[in-house]
């Protein structure tokens, strides 16, 4: 009989139970209108293809992305933070967490088994009736007790698989926020070391540019010991020079301060760490290939995760939802009992229970129904923030193509202005040298062309940066 009633509970529970509270079904990325076909900036000379609106999957492979860009010394640096980093430890340690929160939620599917073995000595009161016996005798005696306590919750309506697929939903979501860190924190390694390696290219063209002032100075000072030159042409050349000296340290500042951050990122002490030297191609740059793959964003692991959190809030309607129905339990004790320890474990000591209960909602003061408006709201706001995330997707996408065009563009207009610098500074030297101008013609010339020399190098270190940028924007890099 009681074999028969354990199978009844159990179809009961698994074949005849239903999940009550909305299923999930994700939503449309944007409210009231399509998600565009492709995206309004192009690469140049290349033309993108259009873009599909394609179903997240942040657990698909990213690759090593950043060893289109052929540096070995990055190759180690990313290396160091993805082994080192705390931060990125921290996140993985949290996807631990959900891993292990999802099997506390499947355990509820299973009867909870407990045992509570104890001892007692007892004495009775003097003024008691004992046992049908009048007042006036008091008893002293031991209870050995060896229970085994079973409760099982009756999944009748589904509040246990939606507490389930909740912790499941949930526990993705977080591995997803922790590809997105990956990902994040592989852009940043990326960027701080083509910024530390651009102002290294600065560092060092000023460098050369003090030298060649000084050497202008000496000649100045020379012309000027020959009645060539006034004393203002050696103000001129001296303070050109003082200037251009005042330069490298804000520029090693600005080195040391990414090197720091470097250190931090790998997981290294700031002191004592140090780059290996490399004569890093700032000025190539990667070409996106001419049929980029519309699943590529697909990866971006932010979008999955707002996504999986959609699921998640869905699931936790259904659980606040079941809360407005009866919760069954089916209840059963076996074990021990015994006054004596010596016939503890005799049969007759034997002792069971077994039997269903049910929990009614009858009046909670609208607690119930509050709790089920907040999950309720709670899932809106998740779907605002899935939104939200789709659009920033586009935004930034967008907005990384845009800087690849313009700054290409810059990049070449800035050349050509530095090879017109470059002109003027040789017909000033030759005009200076044969005496047809003053110093302050030849300083305004070098001014110039430093600055512009400047600023290609740092449009190469920029455009890198872009290019870091964009790889991050969809998702991870375009390797097969």
């Amino acid at each position: 009989m009681k074999k028969q009633f354990f199978i009844f509970a159990a179809g009961l529970s698994w074949f005849t139970g239903c999940s009550v509270g909305p299923d999930y079904h994700r939503p449309p990325a944007i409210a009231l209108q399509p998600l565009p076909a492709a995206f309004t900036e192009t690469v140049s000379p290349t033309n993108l293809p259009e873009w599909k609106v394609a179903q997240p999957a942040a657990s698909l492979p990213r690759g090593a992305w950043w060893k289109v860009f052929g540096s070995a010394e990055l190759d180690r640096l990313e290396s160091l933070a993805a082994t080192n980093n705390q931060s990125l430890a921290a996140t993985a340690a949290q996807v631990e967490q959900a891993r292990a929160l999802v099997k506390v939620a499947r355990a509820d599917f299973f009867p909870q088994l407990s045992a509570q073995p104890g001892y007692v000595r007892q004495r009775t009161s003097e003024n008691a009736p004992q046992n049908g016996k009048p007042a006036g005798t008091a008893y002293t005696y031991n209870t050995f007790l060896a229970p085994l306590d079973a409760n099982w919750e009756l999944d009748l309506w589904g509040r246990v698989r939606r507490e389930s697929e909740s912790a499941q939903a949930h526990f993705a979501a977080v591995a997803d926020d922790f590809a997105s860190a990956k990902l994040s924190l592989q852009a940043e390694v990326a960027g701080d070391y083509f910024m530390l390696r651009s102002l290294e290219a600065e560092h060092a063209l000023v460098a050369d540019t003090i030298t060649t002032y000084r050497r202008s100075l000496k000649l100045t000072q020379n012309r000027r010991q020959g009645g060539i030159a006034s004393d203002l042409d050696v103000a001129q050349a001296e303070t050109q020079l003082r200037v251009a000296e005042a330069e490298l340290p804000a520029l090693e500042l600005q080195r040391e301060t990414l090197l720091h951050a470097l250190a931090t990122l790998c997981g290294q002490p700031a002191t004592g760490f140090q780059l290996a030297p490399e004569n890093l191609a700032t000025d190539t740059i990667p070409d996106l290939p001419v049929n980029l793959p519309s699943e590529l964003l697909e990866r971006r692991p932010d979008i999955a995760a707002a996504e999986r959190r959609m699921s998640a809030a869905n699931a936790d309607v259904g659980v606040a939802k079941s809360a407005f129905y009866p919760r069954v339990f089916l209840t059963g004790m076996a074990g021990y009992q015994s006054l004596s320890a010596s016939t503890f474990f005799d049969w007759p000591s034997h002792v069971w229970a077994l039997g269903p209960s049910v929990n009614l909602p009858l009046f909670t003061g609208g607690r119930t129904r509050a709790q089920l408006a907040a999950t309720r709201a709670a899932y809106d706001g998740t779907v605002a923030n899935y939104r939200a995330t789709v659009l920033t997707a586009f935004q930034e996408v967008e907005d990384e193509l845009s800087a690849q065009r313009l700054l290409a563009a810059q990049f070449g207009a800035q050349n050509a202005a530095l090879a017109a610098a470059r002109h003027t500074l040789d017909i000033a030297n030759h005009r200076y040298q044969g005496g047809l101008a003053t110093y302050l013609d030849v300083a305004t010339a070098q001014s110039t062309a430093l600055t512009n020399e400047r600023t290609v190098v740092q449009l190469a270190g920029q455009r890198l940066v872009a290019e870091v940028a964009l790889i991050k924007a969809l998702g991870g890099g375009w390797q097969p």
